[in-house]
């Protein structure tokens, strides 16, 4: 037998049997290598492209009877039956472009898909080299052989985009990857990304079984995307009455009308972020739901953690109308609320009377009044942050220590007004504290330090960045007291060598940061 494969310049030879298999079994896997790179460019792009032309068209495409395109049709099929990528993988970054080359492909995501409910039928191998190879291929695949329920927890760890991706494998991936256990949470970050569409898109799927309702899901999260607007989140509202979890943190586009909508449809909602989000100066219901849940509700919502951070617009009136519908907040985040005075305070503690954190740092307007009206939480307050509150003295922190005995978290960097004398009445009231920074104090001295260590046993975070007046007497006194002590700042601090060893050698789990370039 004669393979002009195997020929050489000086003529053909006789091959012997085993030869000739060998050959037919390389042609044979060229020929798989060669049909695989054809689907993956250019059949799956022309099919990305055909999906995005009939975007506006809720219909599947109809499969060709020709046997020689049912490969064409199926990867069709694929690409309408679930989301696709490109609304939630950003065209430009390099996890989207591996395995979709073509300019076709590239320059179709950016359009608008239509999820379908249909799922994607198997593909038709004719030719038996084919049917053969893929039966090898298979069986060297070891991840089909897992249970379902190991699948689903694999795929319980991806994000959105890539779950999205997975149901576009096979039928099978399709099947589990929109098992409604994984999708109660979903979560999409970036700032390229059409976040309306993608909402609108998943959740048009998610209501498949339930129309008009996502009853599965609790979480949204939406980071860092600027392209949210006020319609994104109204499709949340509609669809998702079942909503617990919010964060839109960063996406600076969505304003109060947004919100409302979102507190007044979905009545569990606990948690809710909108950090960031400088339009949104207060959280209330819409009128239309005040009207109709004031009778039996009061005109209650049930938020209880709510972040508030970087919201510079939000003033004491917009807190007061938090506070008097927010009742049931336990934490309470409003970081660099630039704008809120004591009086605001005044109207929180009126009606929030269950919280347990508390922010209000970087709000310069905050003074020992304020503190005094904190203090009312009493011993429900557990974490308090007041940094660079520079109206703060050791008044406001005597009011605090006198009432809040069980303060677990101090943060109080930058509030210039407090001495020794406050660190005394915190360290003999508040004894199970066990964080506390006084960084940029510089009126706090060894005498403070002594005071913590013989009252505050418990102490594992200390932070005394840039106290001018703090010592290595002080530190070592804090560690032969202070044995589960994991956290030290003495950074730009006058503390010696020797007064750093004998820390680290009585906290042996104590992390130092020091600017001491001889300890190390």
């Amino acid at each position: 037998m004669y393979c002009s494969m195997c020929s050489s310049r000086d003529g053909g030879r006789h091959l012997s049997l085993a030869e000739l298999l060998w050959c037919c079994h390389l042609v044979h896997c060229l020929l798989i290598r060669e049909l695989g790179f054809q689907r993956e460019t250019g059949k799956g792009s022309s099919s990305i492209s055909s999906d995005v032309s009939s975007s506006t068209d809720h219909t599947p495409t109809k499969a060709q009877k020709n046997a020689a395109t049912s490969e064409d049709s199926d990867l069709s099929m694929r690409t309408l039956s679930t989301p696709s990528p490109a609304l939630i993988f950003p065209p430009t970054s390099p996890g989207f472009q591996n395995g979709r080359g073509s300019s076709t492909s590239s320059s179709s995501v950016t359009g608008e898909t239509v999820a379908m409910v249909h799922s994607p039928p198997p593909t038709r191998l004719t030719h038996p080299l084919i049917r053969l190879a893929a039966k090898q291929q298979k069986e060297q695949a070891h991840v089909d052989r897992l249970p379902d329920q190991s699948m689903i927890h694999i795929f319980s760890f991806l994000p959105t985009n890539q779950l999205c991706r997975c149901a576009r494998v096979c039928r099978r991936w399709y099947n589990l990857a929109w098992d409604p256990r994984l999708w109660r949470t979903i979560r999409l970050t970036g700032e390229t990304i059409n976040v309306d569409r993608a909402l609108k898109v998943l959740t048009r799927r998610l209501c498949q079984d339930t129309p008009n309702v996502c009853l599965m899901l609790e979480t949204v999260i939406v980071s860092g995307c600027r392209r949210l607007t006020d319609r994104g989140l109204y499709t949340i509202a509609q669809c998702c009455p079942e909503l617990r979890r919010l964060e839109v943190s960063g996406c600076y586009n969505i304003s109060n009308e947004a919100v409302f909508d979102v507190v007044s449809l979905c009545p569990n909602l606990e948690h809710l972020d909108v950090s960031g989000c400088s339009k949104v100066t207060c959280i209330s219901l819409t009128r239309e739901a005040s009207i109709k849940l004031s009778p039996l509700h009061g005109k209650q919502i049930s938020i209880r953690y709510l972040d508030m951070t970087d919201c510079f617009v939000l003033e004491d009136e917009g807190l007061h109308t938090i506070a008097a519908h927010c009742t049931q907040l336990t934490h309470l985040y409003l970081r660099r609320c630039v704008r809120i005075t004591d009086e605001g305070l005044r109207y929180l503690m009126i009606y929030c009377t269950s919280i347990k954190e508390l922010s209000v740092s970087d709000c310069r307007f905050v003074s020992d009044f304020g503190m005094r009206e904190i203090a009312k939480l009493e011993s429900r307050l557990r974490y308090l942050s007041i940094a660079h509150c520079g109206r703060i003295t050791d008044v406001g922190i005597r009011y605090i220590a006198k009432y809040c005995s069980k303060l677990r978290y101090l943060n109080a960097r930058g509030c210039e007004g407090i001495t020794d004398h406050g660190v005394e009445y915190l360290a003999k009231n508040c004894t199970k504290l066990k964080s506390l920074d006084i960084g940029k104090c510089p009126l706090v001295s060894d005498t403070g330090l002594e005071f913590l260590a013989l009252n505050c046993f418990n102490l594992k975070r200390l932070s005394l960045k840039s106290c001018e007046s703090i010592t290595g007497q002080g530190l070592q006194i804090v560690a032969a007291n202070c044995f589960d002590l994991q956290m030290l700042n003495v950074q730009d601090c006058d503390v010696s060598v020797d007064a750093l060893r004998f820390v680290k050698r009585h906290c042996k789990r104590c992390i130092i940061e020091h600017t001491n370039p001889a300890f190390f």
